[in-house]
């Protein structure tokens, strides 16, 4: 996830990184807490009807430096495993060990420093039992997301070895027929140790510290599959919609018949595809596979009217269409496949600058998106992803950015349903890039044995998300684009898979002998920049497609700030810029917050407490946010070197992070939340730092008309200076903007450190949008010449000290709540009560519990909103009920000069 050639820091941050995870402590205390006596593994119940995938519900997992028995006694019914630690269905060694309470918090604290990387050098044992009652079924093993290779066995015989299963995204399919008996039967693994170094699996470059095991273990499904002669596999729809009239669709069916057995049979292939049905009959030879192909040349039921079309969130609507494939053999039942799909059309052209441009259902789209995390343990919550997805499109945010970290099939099914578009891809800084086409990357060089894996990897990978319509490209380089043979082996996969959408060669500004250019640059920054830096059409700014880039530092709001550092740990946070901070980076470059800091002090003025630290960096990070969105959205229909996408670095982070996030691990909200949440509005008003000019963005469809563009500023004591207002405002759609203002160069008396408000009303007067600004008469200054891979420096800060003179202005709040089918909706009204003129800056509602606790995921129809006196405004959150875990709500105000408060809400 870096960008462009590496310099000499970059190598040896990395660099350092890898080898930093081949050590570790002695295996002393290891399994201290551990359960002397875990119960026994789960044993899964199989079902038997054909075409059923069972998931094991769980293994047993013990180190193999602790197992002195052989493989074939591991690995048959009835092995005790005595002292082995239970495991779920999808689980790192890790992540078992701390379920099972082996562990103190690694979340918290320098704790998972203390965790010996030693004890995960070696293979470990997985190990689950289960049951079969009809064995005149063919029964397969069916498992990806093996992290980074196993020797398989089933009742004491080995089905596969390591040199087979490697790779993390590498598919299998094991025939064990011949070796399931009626009832118990037993499925063990030995997985080896994982190097992303040597492995084509997974790392985290500098995004965390990370996980002492590597996520060795097995984190995806392990299912039992049942059938009869004649598999059905790879079933998938290519859709292809008429654009730009959306009025039809011709949808092609396709699926591999194969014959599992020994002699010739025919096999009656049936499909349903709403009120469609078809079938061919398809005679088969021993152990052969087909292709079937229905299509609308001899199914005139694929040719579809009025085709009910996919759309991201806020452009359209999301429907989902479900396919169902039945083989039969002699009338009975072998297999059966359910696959839903939908129907969109996604193109993604360079334009005339070479920055590539998407289009969905033949309208212009501006990706507005984030860098994706999991969890860092790679456990799998379904509820906590979507909460996240809905965060994102909270947010008015359209994609995802998936560098690596190819979430389970449930992600993508989440991000189909709430129209989150993805973009995946193979993630730098390993094996993935080692060595090859010229990087510089810590990963050893590519072998024979990798194009294989890296082929495989591809094509599962393809199969698996090609039907998804929330996927709309693979990235198949990060950093670097693969040379000739590598892309080779990954566009063959790709073909082989039917693959519908663009493939790009590298989310970094280089090229590949057939894809050609990438029409993306990864130019960062990844550090702090002033909100400026955004609107300039250079390196990081509003110009192209930015795969990744952000101003750093996101420091978490105070309440998870305590859950994730001791007191001591917090003094340090905000009384020392130079200490390494644990929980930022392992990197050199990123392990402090002294670029940031340096400038929260240079322009709100030296903290004076933790508490005044973490104010200052809410509205620090809002700013900032706020004007990269804004400046990517104004200047996406410039004529001259347009901006066509922004993938903010990073959206979440997988564990409890003091930078490149939008939303913290807890999934409070802050400065950077909100920040985002305003300049993504549908329809928005906001102010130009380069060139003073007040711009209306229209993400809407439709275009908008008989607008009113308000702007007016004002002193820190609320004194105004200026005031201009145009009428008749229109602009149109789909992302366009006019700039009805240009605020004047000075203003007379005006204060240094300054307030700028922004309203847009609509044609009946109500307000759309509005938008505070805090400005100085003294600019940030950058030098240029002296950017780095990861900032541009500045060499003298805004003056915004002016706000810490602001009165303090108290402000009202009355909450009520109601609750419906496990919804809570609260509604908070907030006005302000001082006598005086000075507004309340950036006033905060935080819903939280009886105990004063954050009640969280909560969804704000605004927040961190500024008022003037005499004004009110009215705010909702919606939310779980259970998440009050029993208590009445309540909402605690605050806010850059607002005393805090909490008042009941129930």
């Amino acid at each position: 996830m870096f960008p462009r050639p590496v310099p000499s820091a970059r190598r040896y941050a990395v660099t350092a990184l890898v080898l930093g995870l081949l050590g570790g402590s002695p295996t002393s205390g290891a399994w201290a807490g551990a359960r002397q006596q875990p119960p026994p593994g789960p044993v899964t119940r199989i079902a038997s009807a054909a075409g059923t995938g069972t998931a094991l519900t769980g293994c047993a997992i013990q180190s193999s430096a602790k197992v002195t028995d052989s493989a074939a006694a591991v690995s048959s019914p009835g092995y005790p495993a005595t002292g082995w630690y239970p495991a779920g269905p999808r689980s790192t060694v890790l992540a078992a060990l701390l379920a099972d309470g082996v562990y103190a918090d690694p979340f918290f604290s320098t704790n998972q420093q203390k965790i010996p990387t030693a004890d995960f050098q070696v293979p470990w044992w997985y190990r689950a039992d289960f049951t079969v009652q009809d064995t005149t079924r063919r029964t397969y093993l069916d498992f990806s997301g093996v992290v980074s290779a196993a020797d398989v066995y089933v009742d004491g015989h080995r089905v596969a070895s390591a040199e087979d299963v490697t790779g993390a995204y590498t598919h299998h399919e094991l025939d064990v027929t011949s070796l399931v008996k009626s009832g118990t039967n037993t499925v063990a693994f030995r997985i080896r140790p994982n190097d992303p170094a040597r492995d084509l699996t997974t790392g985290w470059i500098d995004w965390l510290q990370p996980p002492p095991d590597r996520n060795m273990g097995i984190v995806r499904d392990v299912l039992v599959r049942r059938g009869g002669p004649v598999a059905l596999r790879d079933a998938h729809v290519d859709t292809r919609l008429a654009v730009p009239s959306l009025a039809t669709a011709d949808l092609t069916v396709t699926a591999r018949a194969r014959n599992d057995t020994g002699a010739p049979v025919t096999a009656d292939v049936t499909g349903t595809l709403g009120t469609t049905t078809f079938t061919r009959r398809v005679p088969l030879a021993a152990h052969e596979t087909k292709t079937v192909t229905f299509s609308p040349a001899d199914t005139p039921g694929l040719h579809l009217t009025t085709p009910k079309v996919w759309w991201p969130a806020g452009m359209g609507g999301q429907p989902l269409y479900a396919l169902g494939l039945t083989a039969s053999v002699a009338g009975t039942t072998s297999d059966t496949v359910h696959q839903s799909f939908g129907i969109r059309d996604v193109r993604a052209p360079l334009n005339s600058d070479g920055a590539r441009r998407y289009r969905i259902n033949g309208r212009p789209l501006l990706i507005k998106g984030g860098g994706w995390s999991p969890d860092e343990f790679l456990r799998w919550d379904s509820r906590y992803v979507e909460d996240r997805l809905k965060y994102a499109v909270d947010l008015g945010l359209n994609t995802i950015r998936l560098e690596g970290h190819l979430e389970p099939d449930e992600f993508f099914d989440l991000a189909d349903r709430y129209g989150v578009l993805t973009l995946p891809g193979w993630e730098c800084c390993d094996k993935w890039e080692g060595n090859v086409n010229g990087s510089a990357e810590p990963g050893e060089p590519w072998t024979e044995a990798d194009y294989p894996v890296a082929r495989a990897s591809m094509a599962a990978e393809a199969a698996r998300l090609r039907d998804h319509p929330s996927v709309i490209s693979f990235l198949i380089g990060s950093d670097f684009a693969p040379d000739a043979r590598i892309e080779k082996t990954y566009l063959d996969a790709l073909k082989a898979a039917d693959w519908p959408d663009p493939v790009v060669a590298a989310a970094s500004d280089n090229s590949s002998p057939q894809l050609g250019r990438s029409g993306l640059k990864m130019t960062g920054p990844y550090d702090w920049v002033p909100p400026g830096y955004w609107y300039a059409k250079r390196e990081g700014g509003a110009t192209g497609f930015n795969s990744e880039t952000s101003a750093g530092p996101s420091i978490p709001t105070l309440d998870t700030l305590r859950r994730m550092l001791t007191p001591a740990e917090l003094d340090t946070l905000w009384q020392d810029p130079g200490a390494k901070q644990y929980h930022r980076s392992p990197s050199p470059v990123f392990g402090t917050l002294k670029i940031y800091d340096n400038a929260l002090t240079g322009r709100y003025g030296a903290p004076k407490s933790l508490a005044d630290y973490v104010r200052k960096a809410q509205l620090a990070q809002y700013e900032d946010v706020r004007a990269q969105f804004e400046a990517y959205e104004r200047n996406a229909t410039d004529f001259s070197k347009p901006a066509t996408g922004v993938i903010h670095w990073m959206f979440n982070s997988g564990w409890t992070s003091l930078h490149w996030q939008l939303t913290d691990r807890c999934l409070d909200q802050g400065g950077a939340y909100f920040g985002a949440k305003k300049a993504n509005e549908p329809l928005h008003i906001q102010y130009g730092y380069d060139n003073r000019q007040v711009a209306v963005v229209n993400n809407r469809h439709d275009a908008a008309h008989g607008l009113t563009a308000r702007a007016a500023l004002f002193d820190p004591d609320g004194t105004r200076r200026y005031a201009a207002s145009v009428r008749d405002v229109s602009v149109n759609g789909d992302g366009a903007h006019t700039t009805p203002l240009t605020l004047p160069a000075s203003v007379s008396g005006l204060a240094r450190t300054y307030l700028l408000r922004l309203d847009l009303t609509d044609a009946a007067g109500r307000e759309v949008s509005r938008n505070v600004y805090w400005l100085s008469t003294r600019p940030d200054t950058l030098d240029w010449s002296g950017t780095t891979w990861y900032y541009t420096p500045t060499t003298s800060y805004a003056d915004l000290t002016g706000l810490a003179s602001m009165a303090q202005v108290p402000v009202s709040a009355t909450a009520a709540t109601t609750a419906s089918d496990g919804t809570s909706t609260t509604k908070v009204t907030l006005r302000t009560t001082g006598s005086g003129p000075t507004p309340a800056l950036l006033a905060d509602v935080h819903l939280v519990d009886a105990q004063g606790r954050p009640v969280l995921p909560v969804r704000w129809s605004d927040n961190e909103v500024s008022l003037w006196p005499g004004e009110s405004v009215t705010l909702t959150a919606t939310y779980r009920t259970a998440d009050l875990h029993g208590s009445a709500p309540g909402v605690r105000v605050s806010g850059w000069n607002t005393p805090e408060q909490t008042i009941p809400a129930g």
